[in-house]
C-alpha cells in the first residue's frame, strides 16, 4: 500500500498533513538521518582541526565537499542508508557506513576510520535530536505561535474599549473590558515563551559512558572535554551536558516540554472561554459559502475551530507529559526506552501546530455582537453594588456591605432606577449621591 493522506494511521500525517508538513523537515525519519549525517560530518571536520596526527594531511579544501553530503542530502540518500540498515540492523551504524561510501567516492578512503571515531550512537542521537528540536522551535513552532499572538494583540487593541460583564463562578461580577481579557492570555503566553527561551538545548557528547574513554586511551594528551565543549557549543550551537552517562539526562528537554505544555494549557483556556462567549451570543461567526454546521440542524454554525484546537492541544499535552516524565529516567548508565520514545517527539509538535492554526482560524472568524455585551450589562445593574459600598466605606458609612447585600439579594429586578432610589435613602451628602449615581455597569470597568 502506498502511503497517502487517506490511509495514514495518524491524522497528523493524514487528515492534517497540509498543516504539519513543515515539521517533516525536523521530525521525519529522513530528517533524523540527515541530522545524524550532519553531526558525523561536522565531528570529522572538528577532528581534522585539532588536528590529530593522522588527519594532519587531510586537505581542508575538501571540507565543503564533505558538508555538501548533508547540505544536499536527498530522499535517495536516506533510502540508501535504510538499505544498509537492513543488513546492520543498527540505524546509526548505517549512517557511518554510508558516509564511508561517500569518502570512497571523494578518494579519501584512508581517512574514513575517523568517521564516528571513539563515539557511541548516543553521541550522534543526543546531538542530532536536540538540534532538530531547537531548529523546529525556531523555524516552525514560534512563527505559528507568533501568528496567534499577533491576532490576539490585534483584537485586544480593536476591542480595548468594549465594556463587558465579567462572570466569576459563572455568576455576574464586576465589569471588565474585552480587550483586557484578551491581554491576559497574551501576557501569560509571552511569559512562558520567555521562560522556555532560558532553557538550554542540551546535548550529550562523551563516548560509551560519557567519560571520553576511547578518545583518551587513543590520544591521552588531548583535552577531550574541552574538545567536546567546543564541538557541541560552538559548532552545533547546543549546550554540552557534562558529566553524563551514555545518554543525555534530558532534564533541560523535559523543562522545554513542560513549558510547551503550559502554553498549550493557556490556549486551551482561551479556546474554552471563546467557545463560551460564542454560546452566550457575544460573538457571531463568519459564514463561508457551502459550509455545513450540522448534518441535521441547518441553522447551526458551530465553534468547531476552538473545539478542534482544544482537542489537539490536549493530545499534545498528554504526549509532552509522558516525554517530560519518562525521558529523565534511565536504568543505570543506559537503557533503550529513551530512543523509542524520542522517535515520537514530532507527534506533540504536530498536534500543537494544528491547535495553533485552529485557534487562529477561530479568532479570525469572530464577529463582535456588541449589542449582546450591552444588554448583559444593562440587565445586571447589581454589579455596581460593589462600587457603591466601597465608596460608602470610604465615607465611614455604617454597615455599607450589609446595606447593599439587602438590596441586591432579592428576587426583584435591580436596575438603574432601583439603584438610584436606594442611593436617595442614604444619609449622605448630595455630592456623594451624585458620585454614586454616576456609576453604571458600562463605566465601572477599573483600569
Amino acid at each position: 500500500m502506498t502511503l497517502t493522506t487517506l490511509n495514514a494511521i495518524s491524522p497528523i500525517d493524514g487528515r492534517y498533513r497540509n498543516k504539519t508538513i513543515t515539521l517533516a523537515n525536523y521530525f521525519s525519519e529522513e530528517s533524523l538521518i540527515k541530522y545524524r549525517v550532519l553531526v558525523e560530518i561536522e565531528y570529522f571536520i572538528a577532528l581534522c582541526n585539532i588536528p590529530l596526527p593522522q588527519l594532519e594531511t587531510f586537505d581542508a579544501s575538501l571540507f565543503d565537499d564533505l558538508r555538501s553530503i548533508y547540505e544536499n542530502f536527498s530522499s535517495e540518500d536516506a533510502q540508501a542508508i535504510k538499505e544498509i540498515e537492513k543488513v546492520t540492523n543498527h540505524d546509526v551504524k548505517a549512517v557511518e557506513y554510508f558516509i564511508k561510501q561517500e569518502f570512497d567516492k571523494l578518494g579519501i578512503s584512508k581517512y574514513k576510520e575517523f568517521i564516528h571515531f571513539g563515539l557511541t550512537s548516543q553521541d550522534i542521537n543526543n546531538t542530532a535530536i536536540p538540534l532538530s528540536i531547537k531548529e523546529a522551535l525556531q523555524e516552525v513552532y514560534l512563527p505559528e505561535l507568533v501568528s496567534v499572538l499577533e491576532k490576539l494583540k490585534e483584537l485586544a487593541t480593536e476591542w480595548a474599549a468594549i465594556p463587558m460583564l465579567a462572570r466569576t463562578h459563572g455568576q455576574p461580577a464586576s465589569p471588565t473590558r474585552l480587550g483586557k481579557e484578551i491581554e491576559v492570555f497574551i501576557t501569560r503566553v509571552e511569559a512562558q515563551v520567555e521562560s522556555i527561551s532560558g532553557i538550554p538545548h542540551a546535548a550529550k557528547f562523551g563516548g560509551a559512558t560519557g567519560n571520553f574513554n576511547a578518545h583518551k586511551v587513543a590520544y591521552p594528551a588531548i583535552d577531550w572535554k574541552a574538545f567536546g565543549n567546543d564541538f557541541v557549543e560552538r559548532i552545533l550551537g547546543l549546550h554540552h551536558s557534562f558529566p553524563t552517562t551514555q545518554i543525555e539526562h534530558y532534564d533541560h528537554l523535559a523543562g522545554i516540554f513542560d513549558g510547551l505544555k503550559r502554553i498549550n494549557t493557556i490556549l486551551i483556556d482561551l479556546d474554552r472561554d471563546f467557545w463560551t462567549y460564542i454560546s452566550m451570543d457575544y460573538f457571531k461567526q463568519k459564514i463561508k459559502a457551502g459550509e455545513v454546521g450540522s448534518s441535521a440542524m441547518p441553522h447551526k454554525v458551530n465553534p468547531i475551530d476552538f473545539e478542534n484546537s482544544e482537542g489537539n492541544l490536549g493530545i499534545a499535552n498528554a504526549i509532552f507529559t509522558h516525554l517530560s516524565a519518562k525521558l529523565p529516567i534511565s536504568r543505570l548508565q543506559r537503557d533503550l526506552t529513551d530512543s523509542t520514545v524520542l522517535r515520537n517527539v514530532g507527534v506533540p509538535f504536530g498536534h500543537t501546530v494544528i491547535g495553533f492554526q485552529s485557534t487562529l482560524k477561530g479568532l479570525t472568524k469572530l464577529l463582535l455582537n456588541e449589542k449582546k455585551f450591552a444588554e448583559d450589562l444593562e440587565n445586571n445593574w447589581a454589579v455596581v453594588a460593589e462600587a457603591i459600598q466601597t465608596i460608602l466605606r470610604r465615607e465611614s458609612y455604617p454597615n455599607p456591605y450589609e446595606a447593599l447585600k439587602g438590596l441586591t439579594r432579592t428576587n426583584e429586578k435591580i436596575n438603574e432606577a432601583s439603584i438610584a432610589e436606594f442611593i436617595d435613602t442614604l444619609t449622605i451628602s448630595d455630592t456623594i449621591k451624585s458620585e454614586l449615581k454616576s456609576i453604571n455597569p458600562n463605566n465601572y470597568t477599573g483600569i
